[in-house]
């Protein structure tokens, strides 16, 4: 029988005992605006997850107004450090909303999770003030153009020549790993583009027995390459924030009270153009996963939350991947998807624990021990970690 939980508007209260600060609908003092400026987008990846339950394309740009947001944030966030993703859809084709956002709230930091084609049209102005840019890339020219379509990769390349310069902060490849033939020469060449590549493991069947087999092989290829210097760091988030967390345990649970490192049960908001708030980007066609709305202004802690249904706490590799992803342990253990249990969330799950197993081959506390303290801080401190789930 699948788990039925009732949730109820009451907006956040605001108190200076402990017992009410643990019944703050944000976890820790700091939290994620991810803005969905539109539904709309200019591409048609073949694997898009906000396509699930018809998201994509529902809605327009943003129906509410920026006096509303400010309400919101005095409300609810008072006191918290804020910091915001521009997201869709395709972000920038709402660059307006995007520049008064930016111009709203100059003291905080910005990110844009864009696909690439667009992004040479945005004006120093606003390039200047983003910390971090994800790219999303799939690999490859022909990996690329198989999900995204013929001259897409050329086309992100060359838009990311001509910006490169006039971006305040970091350029990350956002790499979903869907191909079983994606391979350590693509990721690597990527890896070398941008400031950082970060990889996910697709939420969607693709992990036949040759494919896992595949992918094991291509991450020990990228472990051996990531403990292969001390001088500088091979710059792919999740095996620099698995290897953090195994030399720095306290770290996995830091900003996070023990939570989830996805950020969907503590701090981070999915606001949707009409103002509905969201916990995960990839569940907002869940009725049940409501958490807010800016328009009638409450918020309540995010509806995913660890429980004693998912088996994370028995596995070996929970100590520092504290549960990956909560969208694939809610449909696997809350709502007993069986098929999406074995077809999805175990294959990942194997290959984040082979990923932990591949790292401990290579000693990480006696390679880390190695580096020059400018090479420590980046390992510990990279700030690309508040805008991903680390774990892949």
């Amino acid at each position: 029988m699948e788990a039925t939980v009732t949730f109820h508007p009451t907006p956040t209260r605001h108190h200076s005992s402990a017992s009410a600060t643990q019944e703050h609908a944000i976890v820790g003092k700091r939290v994620e605006l991810q803005l969905l400026t539109t539904l709309r987008c200019n591409l048609k990846c073949t694997y898009c997850s906000i396509a699930e339950g018809d998201v994509l394309g529902s809605q327009g740009n943003v129906s509410y107004t920026l006096d509303a947001l400010d309400a919101f944030i005095a409300q609810h966030l008072s006191g918290h450090e804020t910091y915001v993703t521009f997201y869709g859809g395709e972000p920038t084709l709402n660059r307006p909303f995007m520049k008064e956002v930016m111009e709203r709230y100059p003291h905080f930091r910005f990110q844009l999770q864009t696909n690439g084609t667009l992004l040479d049209d945005l004006p120093d102005s606003m390039l200047s003030r983003l910390s971090n840019i994800l790219v999303s890339i799939d690999g490859g020219e022909q990996t690329t153009d198989g999900y995204r379509g013929r001259g897409i990769y050329r086309q992100v390349v060359k838009n990311l020549a001509k910006v490169r310069d006039r971006v305040g902060g970091t350029l990350t490849a956002r790499v979903t790993w869907s191909n079983d033939d994606i391979s350590f020469a693509e990721l690597d060449e990527l890896a070398q583009t941008f400031d950082y590549l970060y990889f996910q493991f697709v939420a969607g069947e693709a992990y036949t027995p040759a494919g896992l087999e595949k992918r094991k092989a291509v991450l020990s290829q990228l472990v051996e390459r990531f403990f292969a210097a001390t001088d500088r760091l091979y710059p792919i988030i999740p095996l620099m924030g698995a290897v953090r967390n195994k030399v720095l345990p306290s770290r996995a649970q830091e900003l996070y009270a023990g939570k989830t490192q996805c950020r969907a049960s503590t701090h981070i908001l999915n606001i949707m153009p009409d103002g509905k708030v969201y916990p995960c980007p990839d569940m907002m066609h869940l009725p049940e996963m409501l958490q807010g709305d800016i328009v009638a202004n409450w918020l309540q802690s995010s509806p995913l939350q660890p429980t004693a249904a998912m088996p994370c706490g028995e596995c070996e590799a929970y100590g520092w991947c504290r549960g990956n992803c909560m969208k694939n342990l809610y449909l696997a253990y809350v709502k007993n998807d069986e098929k999406y249990r074995q077809l999805v969330t175990e294959p990942i799950c194997e290959l984040v624990r082979f990923m932990g197993q591949e790292i401990d081959r290579h000693d990480p506390k006696a390679w880390f021990a190695k580096l020059p303290l400018p090479v420590r801080k980046q390992l510990t401190d990279c700030e690309v970690y508040d805008y991903v789930e680390i774990m892949p």
